[in-house]
């Protein structure tokens, strides 16, 4: 077993001391009606943006997602959360170095031994989620657990559908797509754009990700019988019909839409395993972007 696999089957697990450790943090987190943007890169960006879009739904505040390098530096704003697994990151070290004294800061990382505990105003350690693998996975999806069981927004019915993504076999014929849409709505959006990444990082596949109500606008014309377009959440009206009738292969979110997350993980594994690749180690990347002076 590699050590990606390992580590997204932990994520149940992982999302229950998440979910119960959220009380503990209530002071360092964004309390409602403060204005918040959330800031990460890579994985952590595309978590900052299903947490922003989750908190503002919730009407707890407004609430913005960005890259840390392109953070708006005109804007106020209350509070700044940083997601940083490794906690060396470049981009977000320059960014709340930047904010110390002007603006609230709290991080979350897995790692107590790195710059980022200097760095922001709190710190949120998960380090019983860290991982091993260059490839994210529960990291992230135990942040965003936290963040939504400190919205509220968390339930046991989660876990329940985590482990049945865990536990149930992948629709068949998947892994032998060859291109993999995956689509989101609200705060899904984040987890789409998240699981497109898994797919390249861990399998060089060939993968998109939009808004669900987007995919009309032009991306649904590359939809062959080579493609499977894979839904986050409940789907627009007669969007599943239009695809199937392009001849792709059409996957439903019928769990949660973290769990779904989950079988994505799942599925960027099996791909890369038939194709020979290790996905605990892909072409290109390292576990932190280390920027020279």
């Amino acid at each position: 077993m590699t050590y990606v696999e390992d580590e997204l089957n932990s994520q149940p697990e992982c999302w229950t001391r998440a979910a119960g450790d959220a009380a503990r943090h209530t002071a360092a987190l964004p309390a409602a009606g403060e204005r918040v943007a959330i800031v990460g890169c890579g994985t952590s960006y595309f978590m900052a943006q299903s947490a922003a879009a989750l908190r503002e739904e919730a009407g707890l505040g407004e609430t913005d997602a960005f890259a840390a390098s392109e953070f708006p530096r005109g804007r106020t704003y209350d509070r700044v959360v940083a997601l940083t697994r490794s906690g060396t990151t470049t981009e977000v070290l320059e960014l709340l170095t930047e904010l110390k004294g002007r603006t609230r800061t709290v991080a979350l990382t897995a790692d107590p031994r790195t710059p980022v505990m200097n760095a922001a105003d709190d710190v949120v350690v998960l380090d019983y989620a860290d991982e091993r693998s260059v490839v994210q996975t529960r990291f992230a999806t135990t942040a965003l657990t936290l963040l939504r069981a400190h919205l509220g927004l968390h339930t046991d019915a989660v876990v329940a559908d985590a482990r049945a993504a865990l536990a149930a076999d992948l629709p068949e014929g998947l892994v032998e797509r060859t291109q993999f849409t995956f689509l989101g709505r609200g705060w899904t959006v984040g987890l789409a754009n998240e699981a497109g990444l898994k797919m390249r990082e861990a399998s060089l596949s060939w993968t998109e990700a939009y808004p669900a109500m987007e995919y009309r606008h032009g991306p649904i014309s590359i939809s062959t019988t080579g493609t499977a377009t894979w839904m986050f959440g409940r789907a627009p009206e007669g969007l599943a019909e239009q695809v199937r009738e392009t001849g792709a292969m059409w996957v439903p979110g019928a769990l949660d839409p973290l769990a779904e997350l989950v079988r994505a993980q799942r599925l960027a594994v099996a791909v890369a395993t038939a194709r020979g690749l290790d996905p605990d180690r892909p072409r290109h990347l390292t576990r932190s972007v280390i920027l020279a002076p």
